[in-house]
């Protein structure tokens, strides 16, 4: 039989490199192309029409989401979601028979997957762009239904058989570390298993702003804005801590800061 042909859409180079390899070990499989953002991902899949992606759900320039709304393709390839996500994300993939790794995920996860997959792409079972659309509304709804209600007044902080509360206000940035979130308080530095999408969302206030794919701020703690001679832009927060600025957020910070 023809072999199944795969790409891989992450912008981690060890998680490409990871998949690669597990892949590499599928002998049905044949690994096509490695994308590293959402732009060559969308071309690599119309132009190479694959069998099988795997996609990150939170790149740099595009989530994998809005690569799945730009293609024109009438059947998607099957699609294997590998996301950090732990939440709302999940329960619409098991709804919409969308298979998914959750990071970090073991071994034995990933061929459980792609076993799955393999037999039904072997019956010939693609993913419609209407199962997509509908899965995408889905989505939208529960993330909008997250940013209507009443923002958090504190985030439960777990450590060892206690949890503390932290309140919002005294949120000075967070940073992203591996699968976790490093939250700055005034006091100290907390630890917690949650993505920043998610935090951001959570959070639900208007002194919080995302500023790169790894950092938020809350602007009542930024002491000023630095601009270089290279068009690159950082903050300086009150404590000190120098953030730089990408260039995927730079427009929404500058149009919320109106400068």
């Amino acid at each position: 039989m023809a072999p199944i042909k795969v790409i891989i859409i992450d912008d981690e180079h060890l998680a490409r490199k990871r998949l690669a390899n597990l892949i590499d070990e599928v002998s049905e499989f044949k690994l096509l192309s490695q994308c590293s953002n959402g732009e060559q991902a969308i071309k690599e899949i119309e132009d190479l029409k694959p069998d099988l992606i795997f996609l990150d759900i939170e790149m740099k320039d595009m989530t994998g989401f809005d690569v799945l709304e730009k293609l024109t393709m009438e059947i998607l390839p099957t699609i294997i979601f590998v996301t950090a996500y732990d939440n709302y994300a999940i329960k619409a993939f098991d709804s919409f028979a969308f298979d998914y790794l959750l990071k970090p995920f073991k071994d034995q996860r990933f061929f459980e997957s792609v076993s799955k997959v393999i037999e039904q792409i072997r019956l010939k079972k693609r993913q419609s762009s209407d199962n997509l659309i509908q899965l995408l509304a889905t989505i939208e709804q529960r993330e909008n239904k997250l940013k209507d209600t009443h923002a958090l007044q504190s985030i439960p902080i777990k450590l060892g058989n206690k949890i503390s509360f932290l309140k919002i206000k005294d949120i000075k940035y967070i940073t992203a570390s591996g699968y976790y979130a490093e939250i700055y308080s005034e006091e100290k530095k907390h630890l917690i298993r949650r993505s920043l999408a998610n935090l951001i969302l959570e959070i639900n206030n208007d002194n919080f702003i995302r500023i790169h794919r790894s950092t938020i701020i809350n602007l009542e703690y930024m002491y000023e804005i630095i601009n270089s001679s290279f068009g690159e832009m950082d903050v300086k927060m009150k404590d000190g801590k120098l953030f730089r600025i990408s260039k995927s957020y730079k427009k929404d910070f500058s149009k919320k800061l109106n400068i």
